[in-house]
């Protein structure tokens, strides 16, 4: 018996020390590891096909410039050229980084009454503003293809035709409907109002069926001619008669004064410092990057290390910081050509001091001493990707047609959905009943202006000066919560990609009172929360953040599973 024993014993044991050992990941959210070129983007398509241009020689805005034009073909509703946006490019030979400005405008020759046909604000409630919401008098001037193009001539490598290529190729063949397209289709009802819109994106007067192939030849023309003549290709000729045709022929605005006139603006981005580390976000007219850096100056006044990630302390100095984020974009933020925005005082020591010296640790800021105010809501649906070469160059840019698919005409004979992006002004500037974003004195109206904006394309640099994130993220305000959370995970926590971009978030805007809450946070954390004083609000999903973050060399990238279809595509060193 005890022979038999002794064997069972050592044959179990010979079993068990025989297998090969489990590869035991740190968390469920394990980021894609690479030691070459990257794309990190809301579309599998799009993100294959900047790798694809990676792969033929060229460099991260190559690859950032074929993305940007693909995801108007892969993700409509949100990634169109009918838009604008931001761009962070940084260049590692030289350590340079720049900030590439390519926000719609206003139409020039535009005027308020021009646009509402009363005078505001005395007219204010008489006013339909579902004008500058839908249809053709939603529509800024759009500046994304001078901002993709703009970064090619300046930074890029490959000629435009060798990146436009594969663009022109998927747009011709189609792609193949997802369930969340189709969803997006169906649930907008702006679409189903303009014929051209309608001719595109509905078959026998439904949405367009999951599994369909859905071709884009009109846009294919578009995109060859952009190939062939660059801005001219958009900006002059061809496209840009149709755009005032159709202008002309529903009332909208945009003339061809606005196609010879559009410019972007390249310079120097918003830096601001978080523990040892250097954080580039964008500048004026982005009050995104402004949020952003609010917060980290705020945050750095307190060891969030010791509360643990998930605690309500955490969740409590985030909302707080957020707040007061919010709080600084609000009155002083706009274009910078239309107004002097005062950034050195916004992020000056004394106001970051005076901000940290009002958190209370354990009480929400009396909702009293801030006016409630129902202003409209910004857009959620926004795109973002990251983009790193083999060299270390890297691209972060996030671009926008503001609502889901935008005004939702789309201009006949181009394939080109075009902005809502009228929509996001200071209308009630002026108005002294109104408090906040609404009523900014730097946002209000005037023609030929850039709109104020949340995008906030991110570039985070460690003590030594090494790229070490790239981030952004899609949401309308929630923006700067989502990077927060983000840069927080990875520099105070010390997470992952994968588990830093899945940590469940909060959103604290102002004036509002709510403070929007992801609900995979723990009761008994909301229920300290609710005894702080905070108004939670509960939110399905906040942000879709698409990053990378480098190591030692070595790049991870992490698509947020918030939001579906998005993609890590690693190039083969």
């Amino acid at each position: 018996m005890k022979i038999i024993l002794y064997f069972l014993f050592f044959s179990f044991n010979h079993f068990v020390l025989s297998q090969d050992k489990y590869i035991d990941y740190v968390s469920p959210y394990t980021p894609i590891p690479g030691s070459s070129g990257m794309v990190v983007s809301q579309n599998n398509l799009s993100s294959d096909i900047g790798i694809e241009i990676l792969n033929k020689g060229g460099n991260a805005v190559d690859a950032a410039v074929a993305v940007g034009f693909s995801l108007s073909i892969t993700l409509p509703r949100a990634g169109g050229i009918g838009g604008g946006g931001f761009m962070l490019v940084y260049l590692e030979k030289n350590k340079e980084i720049f900030f590439i400005d390519y926000r719609s405008k206003s139409p020039l020759n535009t005027k308020l009454k021009d646009i509402f046909k009363y005078d505001l604000i005395d007219d204010y409630k008489k006013i339909d503003f579902n004008k500058i919401r839908e249809g053709y008098k939603a529509a800024a001037m759009p500046g994304t293809v001078a901002g993709l193009l703009d970064a090619h001539a300046n930074f890029g490598v490959l000629t435009l035709e060798e990146i436009l290529e594969p663009v022109i190729k998927l747009a011709n063949d189609g792609i193949y409907v997802s369930n969340d397209l189709h969803q997006a289709i169906k649930n907008s009802k702006k679409l189903k109002k303009d014929n051209e819109s309608k001719r595109i994106y509905y078959k026998n007067g439904q949405s367009i069926q999951e599994g369909s192939l859905l071709k884009r030849p009109d846009l294919a023309r578009t995109l060859s001619l952009i190939s062939s003549k660059g801005k001219d290709g958009f900006y002059k000729g061809e496209t840009q008669e149709k755009f005032i045709k159709a202008m002309e022929e529903n009332n909208g605005f945009i003339s061809s004064d606005d196609f010879a006139s559009y410019k972007t603006n390249i310079g120097s981005p918003l830096i601001s410092s978080y523990r040892g580390n250097y954080v580039f976000s964008a500048g004026p007219p982005s009050g995104g990057g402004l949020v952003v850096s609010t917060s980290l100056n705020i945050l750095n006044g307190f060891n969030l290390n010791k509360y643990g990630s998930n605690s309500a302390a955490t969740y409590h100095l985030l909302a707080e910081a957020l707040r007061r984020g919010h709080n600084n974009r609000s009155h002083h933020m706009g274009d910078p050509n239309y107004y002097n925005v005062p950034m050195n005082t916004l992020l000056s020591k004394e106001r970051t001091l005076e901000f940290i010296k009002t958190i209370n640790l354990k009480k929400a800021t009396k909702s009293s001493k801030i006016k409630p105010l129902d202003i409209k809501n910004e857009s959620r649906n926004t795109t973002h990707y990251s983009i790193i070469d083999k060299d270390g160059n890297a691209v972060s840019n996030t671009f926008t047609l503001g609502y889901s698919f935008g005004s939702g005409v789309t201009v006949p004979g181009t394939g080109v959905l075009l902005n809502n992006q009228m929509g996001n002004f200071a209308y009630r500037y002026g108005d002294s009943s109104v408090q906040g974003r609404a009523g900014s004195l730097a946002n209000k109206y005037e023609p030929g202006k850039r709109p104020m904006s949340t995008m906030a394309p991110t570039m985070v640099f460690n003590s030594n000066k090494e790229l070490m994130l790239i981030t952004g993220s899609p949401g309308g305000s929630t923006i700067p919560a989502s990077i927060l959370r983000v840069i927080s995970g990875i520099v105070d926590f010390k997470l992952d990609i994968g588990a830093a971009t899945m940590l469940p978030r909060v959103h604290k805007d102002w004036p509002y009172k709510g403070l929007d809450y992801e609900t995979t946070i723990s009761k008994d954390t909301l229920s300290i929360l609710d005894n702080f004083g905070h108004n939670l609000e509960p939110d399905k999903t906040i942000g879709s953040t698409q990053s990378i973050h480098i190591i030692d060399g070595i790049r991870y990238g992490y698509s947020d599973l918030r939001r579906p279809n998005a993609s890590v595509a690693a190039q083969i060193n």
